[in-house]
């Protein structure tokens, strides 16, 4: 009989599987894991228990293949197996917890929130020197230069700017879109994008607050999007890349500026980086899962030592034939 899950068809295998998921923490965890990849803090403080309980129930599914480990910086993560094998597994379980411990989802809210709260915090602090910021380690005007000539490579009429933050990408390529969009959690950032589009004259702009993870915008709405700077703040950046490839029309393309992943500690701890920059290899397992294709891929090298590494990515979304 051929196995339901071919990645652990041998018997040891998947007894291993059932055994990590077979306890009341673990399962919990699994569930809270199959939302969204989570730091161990974050899962301590979820479900109340120590950190050394929560480490070694985490230990114990990353060793059966459930979950994957990965450190960031002085942070650890934890996300649900990518092994497509393992995913039907945990549906199936997951479907048969049922309801049980639903304490867990609303505290997972909590953490969002509290983690929402703090990131706008940040951004209503720094709001009119966000600019300055961003220019301090990279040279901003050659990266905006790259990325006003690949939009242009191809026409568009409809863009949405996800995580639109000061409107600086909506100034650079609004005026060549029939309708733009720009979606940003922080109201204060919503209000100076507000004002430098109006300064630059670009009075059709429309912006929305929201999620951009969940923007509630109608699917294929877009034939550009551009997402910049903005993955490394967030907690799911899969989810945001999966948005993106929701509002993609076919055919359309998907610009994504971002630090690549570096060891600079002080980026977190000063700056509320969730993450040291994006790792080559999660942006592929992202785009993906989106069932985008990475088109070109350009690096551009800081002007000083120490400073950071900007990648652009061009992602097509394939026209359906």
């Amino acid at each position: 009989m051929s196995s339901a899950y071919p990645l652990l068809a041998d018997f040891d295998g998947l007894l291993d599987a059932l055994k990590a998921a077979g306890e009341a923490t673990r399962l919990r965890l699994l569930r809270l894991l199959a939302r969204e990849e989570l730091s161990v803090m974050e899962l301590v403080s979820i479900l109340g228990q120590s950190q050394p309980r929560i480490s070694r129930h985490l230990k114990l599914m990353t060793e059966a293949g459930l979950i994957e480990r990965f450190p960031d910086g002085a942070w650890v993560f934890y996300r649900l197996s990518s092994a497509p094998a393992v995913q039907p597994l945990v549906e199936t379980i997951l479907r048969l917890m049922g309801d049980a411990h639903a304490g867990d989802l609303r505290q997972l809210e909590a953490v969002r929130g509290a983690r929402r709260a703090s990131a706008e915090s940040y951004f209503e602090t720094i709001a009119p020197q966000w600019d300055e910021i961003r220019s301090h380690y990279i040279a901003e005007s050659d990266v905006e230069a790259v990325v006003v000539e690949l939009a242009r490579q191809q026409p568009y009429q409809h863009l949405v700017d996800l995580g639109t933050g000061s409107g600086r990408m909506l100034t650079l390529l609004a005026a060549q879109a029939r309708t733009a969009i720009g979606v940003d959690l922080s109201q204060h950032m919503l209000n100076l994008a507000r004002a430098r589009t109006h300064e630059a004259g670009l009075e059709s702009v429309e912006f929305r607050h929201g999620d951009i993870g969940d923007t509630r915008l109608p699917a294929a709405c877009a034939d550009l999007i551009v997402v910049h700077q903005v993955l490394h703040f967030l907690g799911d950046p899969r989810q945001a890349v999966a948005e993106a490839a929701r509002l993609l029309k076919p055919g359309g393309r998907l610009l994504i500026v971002d630090f690549a992943h570096h060891e600079l500690e002080i980026m977190r701890e000063k700056y509320n980086h969730r993450r040291l920059g994006i790792a080559e290899s999660d942006m592929n397992a992202w785009l993906k899962s989106a069932a985008l294709i990475a088109g070109s891929i350009s690096h551009m090298k800081p002007e000083k030592p120490g400073g950071l590494t900007v990648t652009i990515w061009t992602c097509l979304k394939i026209a359906t034939p």
